[in-house]
């Protein structure tokens, strides 16, 4: 019988198939012992089915590439350094010999004595890595008993279950999964934001999904609205092949966006630069027509290593990415390490109380200057090669951008002296994400050239907010009258002392946004090259000069439901 859940449209799309029931990742295991003569083999069971897991994971990653490998490969990573931390293997190896439990029992020991460490500590950073140990120990659990590990199988399938890690979004598309319904998750998720990426449909908050749908049934999903029909009828059937029909006629018009220019109706060419990290990234940003890349995240460098990469390896990497972008300009953002990713290196402090206000970003630089150093030489070298910007993370004083800038001077002399062509000037700028930066700007904007709004993390550390928090779904939003206002602050401020001003965050790539974005005054994005055609389809049809003069309506706006009407209000009355 025909039933319909309406959840949250995480990303676009529109897909019909049967169902593939996912339970949680909880080991209901049933307490085992065994006899001694079998402890040895099942210690060596265990051990290989942890080795199956770590290997599962490196080949995964390998397969990665472009802008996956920083959605997905941080949280493989963190999975990896789990897999090999001393503590889960040899409680593991003890519970097996002390107490002859069975592998299966020892993982749901250790899992719940693990979790209740972390659920008993204040901070909520670390409450939530509580998922990435469910996932782990679940991936053992289901290596230990291959025949049945809930993803194969799936071609042709759409998977219900309670929620989905980013890392998993690769895999089960690879293997045929059409759609993702899930009951909890948020769209401004990292598994919603890798899912857009790979243009899966996917829909979260479907509450009584699970409850209602069993394996085998028909499901029609609306990716973009959230409706998930249970048993679709001839409306239904005709509804998702007019979808299909659209979005297929969709991506052939946006296929022929590639070489037009991003010029409102009114004739004001915008700037849509690509965020990359990869030479896959900086060739599809070229190919779409790209400004340039607006950030280029350097992370990729430093983790799953033992050892840090030296000047030449750094160099040869942004020079080839000033390369690839043939003369257009190349914004190469010093590393954003902290706690919160998996650093093998040791260069990010461990068991940090809270990573997300920790020794991260710029921080984290400042305090080794060694390190700073060496990627400044690296990327001053590069800048010989074409166009190059530096750009600063998580920058919250005057003193931070002081400090780098003398180092950058100083390193330019050195390479000049030592013979190395580099550029006569390399523009410094300041990511502005975090509020006391946005605040205090006016201190220290005349020592940047440049600013770039990081809108994930203002967000968040505006509003007290956790974005991957469900709890706070509500509350993290960035249509919330205090973030619309610290964006038009420093666009303002920055167009009034001549400094181009872009967004990078999740903001900056979704369409929706854009005529709230034109109308305070930005005309530089900087966004996921996957939704760059979208963006530009959209801003060709907005009248810019329009939008600013029902900017005053915009700022007046008191709470998140008139930011919404304006949206609304405002938007390009043609998307074709």
């Amino acid at each position: 019988m025909r039933q319909e859940f309406n959840g949250h449209g995480a990303s676009r799309g529109s897909a019909l198939g049967r169902a593939r029931v996912r339970l949680p990742h909880v080991l209901e295991v049933l307490e085992e012992h065994i006899p001694a003569k079998a402890v040895e083999a099942e210690v060596a069971r265990l051990h290989a089915a942890i080795a199956t897991v770590r290997n599962e994971m490196f080949a995964l990653r390998e397969r990665l590439h472009g802008a996956l490998v920083h959605e997905v490969g941080e949280f493989l990573d963190l999975h990896s350094l789990l897999l090999d931390d001393p503590e889960l293997l040899s409680g593991l190896d003890e519970l097996i010999r002390t107490g002859r439990y069975s592998a299966d029992y020892a993982l749901r020991l250790q899992r719940d004595r693990i979790a209740s460490v972390f659920q008993a500590m204040d901070d909520a950073y670390f409450r939530s890595r509580v998922d990435d140990i469910d996932q782990v120990i679940g991936r053992v659990h289901a290596a230990l008993h291959r025949h049945d590990n809930g993803i194969s199988g799936v071609a042709g399938e759409i998977l219900v279950t309670d929620n989905v890690a980013p890392a998993e979004l690769v895999q089960l598309q690879a293997q045929g999964v059409m759609a993702i319904v899930t009951t909890s998750g948020s769209i401004l998720s990292h598994s919603a934001i890798l899912a857009r990426s790979l243009h899966l449909p996917y829909v979260v908050g479907a509450a009584q999904a699970m409850q209602k749908i069993n394996d085998g049934d028909v499901l029609a999903v609306d990716g973009a609205t959230g409706r998930v029909v249970l048993e679709p009828d001839a409306n239904d059937l005709r509804g998702h092949r007019g979808r299909v029909r659209e979005l297929a006629r969709e991506r052939k018009q946006l296929h022929r966006l590639r070489r037009e220019p991003t010029r409102t109706i009114d004739g004001v060419d915008v700037k849509l630069f690509a965020n990359a990290e990869s030479r896959d990234d900086v060739a599809e940003a070229h190919a779409l027509g790209a400004a340039g890349v607006g950030l280029y995240r350097t992370e990729f460098l430093f983790l799953q290593r033992n050892e840090l990469p030296d000047e030449d390896e750094q160099f040869r990497v942004y020079r080839d990415v000033v390369l690839g972008m043939t003369g257009r300009t190349v914004t190469i953002r010093t590393l954003d390490l902290g706690a919160d990713k998996a650093d093998r290196t040791g260069l990010a402090l461990r068991d940090e109380p809270n990573p997300a206000l920790g020794l991260r970003g710029v921080r984290l630089s400042l305090a080794r200057s060694g390190l700073l150093e060496s990627q400044l030489r690296a990327l001053v070298r590069a800048s010989g090669y074409g166009p190059l910007r530096i750009l600063l993370p998580m920058i919250s004083s005057r003193e931070e951008v002081r400090a780098v800038r003398s180092m950058l001077k100083r390193v330019t002399v050195q390479l000049r002296e030592e013979g190395h062509e580099v550029a006569e000037q390399v523009p410094l700028g300041a990511m502005i994400e975090v509020p006391a930066a946005a605040i205090a700007l006016p201190t220290f904007i005349g020592s940047v050239d440049f600013l770039s709004i990081g809108t994930n993390d203002l967000v968040q550390y505006l509003l007290a907010a956790d974005r991957n928090n469900e709890a706070l779904t509500n509350l993290y939003t960035p249509l919330h009258p205090a973030v619309i206002r610290l964006v038009r602050d420093v666009i303002r401020l920055g167009e009034k002392r001549g400094k181009p001003v872009a967004v990078c965050g999740e903001m900056a790539g979704d369409p929706h946004f854009a005529p709230m974005l034109l109308a305070l005054g930005l005309t530089e994005f900087s966004l996921h090259p996957a939704t760059l055609l979208e963006l530009r389809r959209t801003i060709r049809h907005c009248n810019l000069a329009q939008l600013k003069a029902s900017a005053p309506a915009l700022l007046r706006a008191r709470d998140r439901m008139a930011i919404e009407e304006w949206i609304h209000g405002n938007a390009p009355a043609h998307r074709s």
